[in-house]
């Protein structure tokens, strides 16, 4: 692990091309700085300026300050000749030539599987996402998304809720919480996986680098599953990159009706596989499945006619008290009470919708 990766990304003109070509003539990042002036332009792509800049090369307080942050947050490098870069993505083209890491990547990471989706998804997307991470995840296949809002977020939820691995990607450098809100997510996920990211410390979330990431989502993992996504939504822009990886992609059908599923609806179209259940992708992945049974919560008789009533679709109480034909006097004790058991849950709005 070096920090001199830091200053080899703050070489003006640097680029992943570039590195990787000096990194397969010089192995590290120190060699490359100790190189003499003329083997360094012996390499593809560096020309007097790239050069110069490498010999004559002094340290910025900006480039310290990311090396304190680094020291801070526990970061790390590695770079793809290492052995512990991940051996998924190594093998993929244009891989990139070094990862930035909070966190800790393991050989079980090899058994990933990507979920992706739009960061405005309904309810029942979020349930979905959410679900389909948790059963993967408790069959020790580690959930790589993101870390964006919507499904994203729900799916790395669901790993953490199965107190499983997953892995956020970033499109940005991982010393910045990106989006804001979701920094005590990142956390968890430095804790339970990793956060990584092949930007430069400090690098902003500019749009350009998302489409550019989504290859890494999908060169981590062995399949892809897309659970909602509008048209011309940047879900597809994964779901390219892993056709070219020859990775697996898998689209939960969704609503004719709805917007956010039009994406995923067309790609089941053009063929790719449709799923419903967990036991749909092992048999893709060829992964042994094990049902986990679930554990049965006591719940009172009007307390099932509850759950027996709402769904995925978000429901006000005062449609569920004109269904049931009770006080919400009565009902809305019931509703807390289901909720604690964490049998439903309380959305935006004053809606209620069943969990998984």
């Amino acid at each position: 692990m070096s920090f001199l990766f830091i200053d080899l990304f703050d070489i003006p003109r640097m680029t992943e091309a570039k590195l990787k070509n000096l990194l397969q003539e010089f192995q590290t990042p120190e060699a490359i700085f100790n190189a003499e002036m003329q083997d360094l332009l012996n390499v593809k792509g560096i020309d007097n300026e790239i050069a110069g800049a490498i010999k004559n090369y002094k340290q910025s307080k900006e480039t310290e300050e990311k090396y304190q942050r680094a020291e801070q947050l526990g970061i790390k490098t590695v770079s793809y000749l290492d052995v512990n870069y991940p051996k998924n993505l190594k093998n993929i083209s244009h891989a990139p030539p070094v990862l930035f890491i909070r966190g800790e990547i393991k050989q079980e990471d090899e058994k990933a599987l990507g979920i992706i989706g739009t960061r405005l998804p309904t309810a029942y997307g979020k349930m979905v996402a959410e679900k389909f991470a948790y059963e993967l995840a408790q069959m020790g296949i580690t959930i790589v998304s993101g870390l964006a809002r919507g499904i994203d977020t729900a799916a790395h939820l669901g790993a953490l809720k199965a107190k499983s691995r997953t892995i956020a990607v970033l499109g940005c450098g991982v010393d910045i919480y990106y989006p804001p809100e979701n920094k005590r997510l990142y956390d968890q996920i430095s804790q339970n996986g990793a956060v990584i990211s092949e930007f430069n410390l400090g690098t902003t979330p500019f749009a350009m680098n998302f489409p550019k990431r989504n290859r890494i989502i999908s060169g981590l993992s062995l399949g892809i599953l897309a659970v909602e996504a509008p048209a011309n939504s940047g879900v597809l822009n994964t779901v390219t990159w892993a056709a070219d990886q020859g990775r697996e992609v898998f689209a939960v059908p969704g609503a004719i009706n709805q917007k956010s599923s039009i994406g995923t609806n067309q790609l089941i179209k053009d063929g790719v596989k449709p799923v419903t259940s967990v036991e749909d992708i092992c048999q893709e992945l060829d992964i042994a499945f094990e049902k986990k049974e679930k554990k049965d919560i006591p719940v009172t008789e009007l307390e099932k006619q509850i759950l027996d009533f709402l769904s995925a679709e978000p429901l006000y109480p005062d449609e569920i008290v004109d269904k049931l034909k009770q006080p919400m006097s009565v009902l809305l004790p019931q509703l807390l009470s289901l909720e604690i058991k964490g049998l439903i849950k309380q959305l935006p709005g004053n809606k209620y919708i069943k969990t998984f």
